[in-house]
């Protein structure tokens, strides 16, 4: 096992002290989002022997294993983060792996650069993602039933939002959804901005369910994004409880720190909330026009008490251990590479002892055996690819 060093990211919606809490260390007083943990090239962890996507591709076989090589690659399949939201991220989606490998194939063609800030697909990968909450944490997830948001929208006495509550009313669902979010995204800037304020008064006045919505839009004034959010699911996450996002699911986290791990991936495809580009036209092929519950992930427990949070993505596997300190040790040896990371007490990690943030990288095949090291429990969250 060897300690990671890893890479902070200000990006402007985040906390400035949710992260610096969990670590023990004093606020900067800039934001502090998220905390990468693996071998993305775009901020990969360190190790004593180098930056971990140079020391993966040195010898993928000997830090992967032979059949994560052959099912993935040689690249770790999965990038782990400390997520910490202190103002609500863009509205966004995830293309599946189709169509992220045709988008790519096709950007690639037209000449636009890698960087180039009207890029949809960075990349050849999908971005199947979880998020466990580890303080109370806010989000939005997946498309309301049209009948009970026309009945939201229609209970805000707002004119202009009428017309959308009547097309949520009249069409199947996936026409309704589809119709409604396009003429937001597509309508007149300063007729959106108009609805968006006359929303923001009603929602700021109503409260209730509104007041996720009213405190997006203050952070977004005259965004469509707004509009397009009073479309989708809020959910409140308590500590363990978790979301799993596949692809073509509208969703935004909005506040709260949590542990996220998805796949090796930078496709986002946006639609609001954001002053980064939204494309219009990729967007509605990509996102899935249907209803769904914003279903709360609870973690399933494995008879030696490890806490498995289960999905059906094939790059990356989450599970929590709660480690008491005279408890036995336990061996998470595995043929796969994991990362171990700490979010409270202390983790006896072979030679190492874990702190609240600290993490270790663990090759393929190597020993792994941890153990509670503080007063009192420590929990430990354990990142691999499934068998």
């Amino acid at each position: 096992m060897e300690r990671l060093t890893n890479t902070i990211r200000p990006y402007a919606w985040g906390s400035t002290t949710a992260i610096p809490a969990l670590l023990g260390i004093a606020p900067t007083g800039e934001p502090q989002a998220e905390m990468w943990l693996g071998a993305h090239p775009g901020a990969p962890s360190h190790l004593a022997r180098g930056p971990l996507d140079a020391v993966v591709a040195a010898d993928p076989v000997r830090e992967l294993g032979p059949a994560v090589v052959g099912r993935h690659g040689p690249q770790l399949p999965f990038l782990l983060k400390l997520l910490a939201a202190g103002a609500p991220l863009s509205l966004q989606v995830h293309p599946d792996l189709d169509q992220a490998r045709a988008g790519h194939a096709a950007e690639e063609a037209a000449g636009i650069p890698a960087d180039a800030p009207n890029r949809n697909y960075r990349d050849r990968n999908h971005k199947p993602e979880l998020i466990c909450a580890l303080t109370p944490f806010d989000g939005l997830c997946g498309f309301r039933p049209p009948a009970e948001t026309a009945d939201l929208v229609a209970g805000l006495g707002v004119d202009s939002l009428k017309p959308y509550a009547d097309l949520l009313h009249a069409h199947p669902e996936d026409a309704a959804l589809r119709e409604v979010l396009t003429a937001v995204l597509t309508a007149d800037p300063a007729a959106v901005a108009e609805t968006v304020a006359e929303t923001t008064e009603a929602a700021d006045r109503l409260g209730g369910p509104y007041a996720p919505y009213a405190d997006i839009a203050h952070h977004y004034p005259g965004d469509p994004g707004v509009l397009a959010a009073l479309l989708l699911n809020h959910v409140r996450l308590q500590p363990g409880e978790a979301l799993y996002l596949g692809a073509g699911v509208p969703h935004a986290y909005l506040n709260g720190l949590g542990v996220e791990i998805m796949a090796n991936s930078d496709n986002v495809l946006r639609c609001g909330l954001t002053p980064k580009h939204v494309d219009v036209p990729e967007l509605l092929r990509v996102v899935r026009f249907n209803a769904t519950d914003a279903a709360v992930l609870r973690p399933e427990a494995d008879p030696d008490g490890e806490e498995v949070y289960d999905t059906p993505a094939a790059e990356f596997r989450l599970s929590r251990l709660v480690l008491a300190p005279d408890g036995a040790p336990r061996d998470l040896t595995s043929a796969g590479p994991q990362i171990l990371l700490c979010t409270a007490g202390r983790i006896a990690a072979g030679e190492l002892t874990l702190g609240p943030g600290d993490s270790v990288f663990v090759p393929a095949g190597d020993k792994a055996e941890i153990s509670g090291a503080g007063d009192g429990a420590g929990t430990l969250f354990r990142a691999m690819v499934p068998a």
